[in-house]
């Protein structure tokens, strides 16, 4: 039996005409895609932030065995339906470090089409300066990111300016004056 579209989606259900009079429904679900891991064929929005002590940017490191590459990210997140990406961040930090941070302008906007472990991804990033409530998280080495098997780290940035380290999202270190921070704590 042919079906065929009769109403536009409404709350995830479609009603559709089945032919000889018949009426059918279809309750539609949509695919989660939250992490890196799940990308599906989407964009994904996310809201990364730009935290310097002195020298240091504040990243995590990650590695990608299928390129036999290390890298290192700012910390942030996806930013969710209704969510500001400034939002999206300030809950991020919550959720990542138990940390509350102060937004501040935003840098840029960047769009980052990779490849992940073998997978391809299409991310457009957010990206602002922004600084800890609480000074004592830049007297840490090193925070370990509660809801990942990971650790955040400060990076001297003249690693990621002359190629040794590699700083993603691509184009990142443009944005990124060597003056640029909240007062170089």
């Amino acid at each position: 039996m042919r079906c065929s579209p009769w109403a536009v989606p409404a709350v995830g259900i479609v009603l559709l005409a089945c032919g000889a009079g018949r009426l059918g429904w279809v309750v539609l679900r949509e695919r989660p895609t939250d992490s890196v891991t799940s990308m599906g064929l989407t964009i994904r929005p996310l809201a990364l932030a730009v935290i310097r002590r002195g020298d240091a940017l504040l990243v995590f490191e990650g590695r990608d065995d299928f390129k036999d590459e290390t890298y290192y990210r700012p910390l942030g997140g996806g930013v969710e339906f209704g969510e500001s990406s400034k939002d999206a961040l300030k809950r991020e930090f919550g959720e990542e470090l138990g940390a509350e941070i102060e937004v501040g302008k935003r840098l840029g906007v960047l769009e980052n089409v990779f490849t992940w472990r073998g997978t391809a991804g299409h991310e457009i990033a957010f990206l602002y300066e922004a600084a800890f409530v609480d000074p004592s998280f830049y007297e840490r080495d090193e925070m370990k990111i509660i809801d990942e098997p990971a650790t955040a780290c400060w990076v001297d940035v003249a690693g990621f300016r002359d190629g040794s380290k590699i700083l993603y999202p691509d184009g990142l270190i443009g944005l990124l004056s060597p003056e640029q921070g909240p007062g170089g704590r």
